[in-house]
């Protein structure tokens, strides 16, 4: 049986999900499209849902899907459908409903040791996305979310590219007070400015546990996140610019975090 309605129930809630972040907590379940992203999703763990496929994606894509997809149920949607579901221009034809993530940090592992990040207000989710997939990349234990554009829609799963399922997160709603529990246990904790006076950022030690703060694209920390961090840290530039992206400061930072030596 192929789904050729665009009106189709199961459709219309997965559209729904896709585009309404109050509907993606209200089920619990947020949405992955193309084929390297179910996949990713799988091979880690991840159990679908459900899963929504075109025949001419189930053709292109056998190799890559065949295997991943043998013990997984799949719903054969028309190519039009495919359309309505979509979030980029291009769709491969190959969708999956997923239960949100339990992928939760604590403090009890942050003072063990390790370097973690704290993100601040972004609301940029290509910049999310990217932090989070570079943050993978570099080893970085954990993220702390604080006011950040939602972590499930789909420009921020979609720049991750799979490494959403595969790093530790919480969703912090204090981060003053979170931040004073961290310090209690002990653990390290850097605010990103921009004002020469601090400490240079080649210069810290990030030894131990670790967090460093990254603040909102356009406003940087708030003032009152960095007062209650141990040591205001920045990256010194020697052009005329005034600040960077914040996605390409917080690789340079991670990129001090966790390099060897």
């Amino acid at each position: 049986m192929v789904i050729t309605s665009r009106e189709n129930e199961l459709v219309k809630q997965y559209c729904k999900i896709s585009s309404q972040k109050k509907y993606r907590e209200h089920t619990g379940l947020f949405c992955l499209e193309g084929v390297r992203l179910v996949c990713d999703a799988i091979k880690s763990g991840v159990v679908p849902e459900k899963i929504l496929i075109t025949e001419k994606c189930l053709q292109k894509y056998h190799d890559e899907l065949g295997n991943l997809l043998k013990t997984h149920d799949m719903i054969m949607i028309s190519d039009a459908v495919a359309q309505k579901m979509a979030s980029v221009e291009h769709t491969q034809g190959v969708f999956a409903l997923v239960k949100m993530l339990d992928k939760t940090l604590d403090i009890d592992t942050i003072r063990k040791g390790g370097q973690f990040l704290c993100l601040c207000q972004l609301q940029d989710p290509g910049n999310l996305g990217t932090i989070i997939r570079t943050a993978e990349a570099f080893g970085i234990n954990g993220m702390i979310l604080h006011q950040t554009c939602d972590l499930y829609s789909p420009k921020v799963v979609r720049s991750t590219m799979g490494s959403l399922f595969r790093m530790p997160f919480m969703v912090c709603p204090d981060l003053i007070s979170f931040t004073k529990e961290l310090q209690q246990n002990r653990v390290k904790t850097f605010a990103t400015v921009v004002n020469p006076k601090a400490n240079s950022l080649v210069n810290c030690d990030f030894s131990g546990a670790s967090v460093l703060y990254i603040g909102n694209e356009g406003n940087g920390l708030p003032e009152q996140i960095v007062d209650a961090c141990d040591f205001p840290v920045t990256i010194r530039m020697k052009g005329n610019a005034e600040s960077l992206n914040a996605a390409v400061a917080a690789q340079i930072c991670m990129w001090e975090m966790t390099k060897e030596g």
